[in-house]
C-alpha cells in the first residue's frame, strides 16, 4: 500500500509476484539517472519498498486525525495533484475504451487503497500486507498454469492458517476481510495497469486513473472526516503519506527497473511482509509473535518460489491481457 501501496500507487504501494511487471513502477513520471541513480538498483528498490511501507505506517499514525477514508483521499488527492502537474496528460484523441480502461484503473485503484487502509486501522501493518499479497500472488499461480506453483500455493496458504492461529481468532475479522479485498483489488490493479501502460503514453495514464481515483474517494473522505482534512497539519500530514507511498516510489522504481532484471525487481518486491512487519514494529510499536513471524516468512518464500518458477520457464508473471 502499498503500495501499493503502492503501494502502490498506492500504496501500499503501494505493489507480490506479480510486481515482475512493473505497473506503476513503469509509468513513473521521472527518469534519467541523478543522484538517486547512484544509489544502484538494487538500493533503489529496497528505497521504495521501504519508502512504501513507512509511507503505510505513517498513514496509521495519522487516522485518529483523519480516519481510514480521510487519509486514502489525502493520499490519492495529492498524488494526483503532483502527478498530473508533472505529466500534464493531453485529454482530447483518446477512444470510449481508452476512458474506460482507465476509469476502471482509477477505481481498482481507489478500491485498493480504501479496503487496505481500513484493514490496517483494525490490524497489525505486517499481517495485513501479508494477507493483501495473497491477491496478486494468485494471479500469478493461475497465470502460470504450472503444477510446481500449486506448492507454492500451498506455502502460501500454510502461512495464512498459521496467521490467522486456525481461524483469525487473534485478528480482527473485519480487518482480515478488507486485507483480502484489498489484494483481489491489487490483483485487478495489476492487469488494468498494463492495460492503461499499452493505451496512453508515458505516466498519462497513470495520472489520469489517479485523477478518477481520487474523485471518486474525496465523498467518502468527506463525509467522514469533514473540515479536518483541511486542517494544515493533517492536510501536511496527508501529503507527505502521499510522497512517501505513491509519488517517491515510483520513481525510484523506474530508475531500478532500468538496469534490473524484472525478475530480480519482483523477488525483493516479494520481502514486502517482512518490511511492513518492521516499519509497524518500529513506528507503531506492533510486535509480531513468533507464529506470526514464521507465517509470514512462509508467504515471502511462496512469492518468491513462484516468482522464480515463472523466470525460469521465461514466461511473463501475468497473462496476456487485450488491448
Amino acid at each position: 500500500m502499498s503500495t501499493p501501496s503502492t503501494s502502490r500507487a498506492a500504496a501500499p504501494s503501494s505493489p507480490a509476484p506479480a510486481a515482475a511487471v512493473p505497473g506503476p513502477a513503469s509509468a513513473s513520471p521521472s527518469g534519467g539517472s541523478g543522484r538517486f541513480g547512484s544509489l544502484g538498483p538494487v538500493g533503489l528498490v529496497l528505497a521504495g519498498v521501504l519508502s512504501v511501507q513507512f509511507g503505510g505506517a505513517l498513514a496509521v499514525t495519522l487516522m485518529p486525525r483523519a480516519g481510514a477514508l480521510g487519509v486514502v483521499t489525502l493520499r490519492l488527492l495529492v498524488a494526483a495533484i503532483v502527478l498530473l502537474l508533472v505529466c500534464r496528460p493531453r485529454l482530447r484523441g483518446h477512444s470510449r475504451a481508452d476512458w474506460g480502461t482507465v476509469v476502471v484503473f482509477g477505481i481498482a485503484m481507489a478500491a485498493m487503497n480504501g479496503l487496505f487502509y481500513q484493514s490496517v486501522a483494525r490490524i497489525p501493518l505486517g499481517p495485513a500486507v501479508t494477507l493483501e499479497v495473497l491477491g496478486p500472488l494468485a494471479l500469478s499461480v493461475v497465470a502460470s498454469r504450472r503444477a510446481l506453483n500449486l506448492v507454492w500455493a500451498g506455502l502460501a496458504l500454510a502461512g495464512v492458517f498459521l496467521l490467522s492461529g486456525g481461524g483469525f481468532g487473534g485478528l480482527d475479522a473485519a480487518g482480515v476481510a478488507f486485507a483480502l479485498g484489498a489484494g483481489a483489488m491489487w490483483a485487478a490493479y495489476i492487469i488494468f495497469s498494463a492495460r492503461t501502460g499499452r493505451r496512453f503514453p508515458q505516466a498519462d495514464g497513470l495520472a489520469l486513473a489517479m485523477a478518477v481515483g481520487a474523485v471518486l474517494f474525496m465523498p467518502l473522505g468527506i463525509v467522514e472526516s469533514g473540515a479536518k482534512l483541511a486542517d494544515p497539519v493533517t492536510f501536511g500530514l496527508g501529503a507527505a503519506v502521499a510522497v512517501l507511498s505513491s509519488v517517491l516510489p515510483y520513481t525510484l522504481e523506474l530508475l531500478a527497473l532500468r538496469r534490473l532484471p524484472a525478475s530480480t525487481f519482483a523477488v525483493m518486491m516479494s520481502l514486502e511482509p517482512a518490511i511492513a512487519a518492521t516499519a509497524g514494529f518500529l513506528v507503531l510499536g506492533q510486535a509480531l509473535t513468533s507464529t506470526q513471524a514464521v507465517a509470514i516468512a512462509l508467504v515471502i518464500a511462496a512469492s518468491m518460489g513462484a516468482v522464480r518458477t515463472q523466470v525460469g520457464r521465461g514466461k511473463r508473471p501475468l497473462p496476456p491481457v487485450d488491448a
